[in-house]
């Protein structure tokens, strides 16, 4: 396993990681979320991401429950957590967003939650347009002066509003964002590869990108253009899932095309879209899903499909998908 420094500070994260999102409190207990867990640190993985709205903070329950018992060092692997959502049905409005209050509250039940001291990576995960930007700033700047959180950064914030939360930072002398968490993969490319191309160079941002498989539909198996059976009842409680990983046709025609390139090259799918994700020197790392073992054991070896997307094999991907920004 290889380590990529987040954007422009000193930490390094593992190239692949591994997430919660979707699985754990709806498909992974904790005993699986133990196993899963242990599989990713046995091989290299540092970074375990979260947020307060996953499985409204069963997510985060389970995820503590499991490193607990685990038991390794602190010192040795990476947690996040995410706020804006909120963690119960139905928020009141002081339970949800950007605001200070919701901010330093939030921080406080996750870290009860995962059982944790201090959060290494904290994400505003969504842009909050009730709440003035330098609100936000001040409040995750006073929490790593607290000691409560390490860095803070974003979660598909428009580069414009990433660019206004560094500059209040560096006039008020705070901690700015270090990191963006955004959607990545073969049919989404925009924001990460165009919009925010003048912030990996300019201030510095690493990306902790999502959905590298777009929810499934780069695995290859949705082809037939119907679901699978053990995927009908993920997309019948993610109604907006099931719309997106089969509601285009020209998507599914794409990746018909990518699976034939895949075997032809001597690999699958699924590590194939992984490992285009990996050639991105932007990406600093990659988060992985899985609702069992085997199936993270599979995905992680998208490290040894990197190798074989070389120029020719890049240009062909390039030439199916007729997206580049």
């Amino acid at each position: 396993m290889e380590y990529r420094r987040l954007g422009k500070s000193g930490l390094k994260v593992s190239e692949l990681s591994f997430g919660s999102w979707v699985t754990f409190g709806n498909q992974v207990d904790t005993k699986l979320a133990e196993a899963c867990l242990s599989t990713a640190y046995e091989a290299g993985v540092n970074f375990f991401d979260n947020a307060e709205t996953y499985a409204k903070g069963k997510s985060e329950l389970i995820m503590g429950e499991a490193l607990k018992k685990l038991g390794w060092r602190r010192d040795s692997y990476i947690v996040s957590s995410k706020v804006f959502f909120g963690a119960v049905d139905d928020p009141k409005p002081t339970q949800k967003g950007l605001s200070r209050k919701h901010i330093v509250e939030a921080c406080d039940q996750a870290l009860e939650r995962l059982q944790l001291d201090y959060l290494d990576l904290y994400f505003c995960h969504r842009p909050d347009p009730d709440v003035p930007v330098g609100e936000s700033v001040r409040a995750m700047h006073d929490l790593i002066q607290q000691g409560k959180v390490l860095y803070w950064g974003t979660s598909e914030w428009p580069a414009e509003r990433i660019a206004e939360a560094h500059a209040y930072a560096k006039e008020w002398c705070l901690t700015p964002p270090t990191m963006e968490q955004p959607q990545y993969n073969m049919l989404v490319r925009e924001r990460v590869e165009k919009e925010y191309a003048p912030l990996y160079e300019g201030p510095g941002l690493g990306t902790t990108i999502w959905s590298p498989l777009q929810s499934g539909l780069l695995t290859g198996k949705y082809n037939s253009g119907k679901a699978p059976a053990d995927s009908r009842i993920m997309l019948e409680n993610y109604k907006w899932l099931g719309d997106r990983v089969l509601g285009d046709e020209s998507k599914l025609d794409k990746v018909r095309k990518l699976t034939a390139l895949a075997e032809k090259i001597g690999t699958r799918m699924p590590l194939m879209a992984i490992a285009w994700c990996l050639k991105n020197p932007n990406v600093s790392t990659v988060i992985l899903g899985a609702s069992r073992v085997e199936q993270l054991q599979e995905n992680l070896k998208a490290l040894d499909a990197v190798a074989l997307l070389t120029p020719d094999v890049m240009a062909e991907i390039e030439t199916i998908l007729g997206n580049k920004p």
